[in-house]
């Protein structure tokens, strides 16, 4: 008789635990969802060149020569970096210098070295226009002059 017991028995413990499987998980009263989400960091700046050819004799004030367009979503702000290609002097073919003085959104100064402006929060679209001053001079050297303002943008 034991042989039949063993098979009835292992039947019995199958039922049982696909009856436990079927039942319902126990309800809350409440529940939660995480959401979560990221958004890139994304700085840029737009340059347009006003295409501006500069009175070197009879100099220049405040001359707007482009304008630039600040983008950067840093919710810690930003640095916008203006450096000259020749040390902040127009130079023509024969290594002539002119020296000027560019300003940019109440900051102006040389371009000897770079020269920074901190912004403390996120900016859109943010127009700001660059602008040169150069002394007059009678007795410039005859020639071509050229200088590149290179202006980048950083996150902090």
């Amino acid at each position: 008789m034991s042989f039949h017991a063993t098979p009835i028995r292992i039947c019995i413990a199958a039922s049982v635990l696909a009856l436990a499987a079927m039942q319902p998980a126990v309800a809350s009263t409440s529940g939660s969802v995480k959401l979560q989400g990221n958004v890139a960091l994304n700085c840029s700046v737009a340059v347009t060149d006003l295409n501006q050819t500069l009175n070197l004799v009879g100099g220049e004030s405040a001359r707007q020569v482009g304008t630039v367009v600040e983008n950067c979503n840093s919710g810690t702000g930003y640095t916008i970096s203006l450096s000259s290609a020749n040390g902040g002097q127009l130079k023509n073919s024969n290594n002539a210098t002119v020296s000027y003085q560019v300003a940019y959104d109440g900051q102006g100064g040389t371009l000897g070295s770079a020269m920074s402006v901190t912004r403390s929060t996120a900016q859109f679209a943010k127009s700001v226009p660059l602008a040169v001053s150069l002394s007059a001079n009678a007795n410039a050297i005859a020639g071509s002059y050229s200088d590149t303002v290179t202006i980048t943008i950083a996150a902090k």
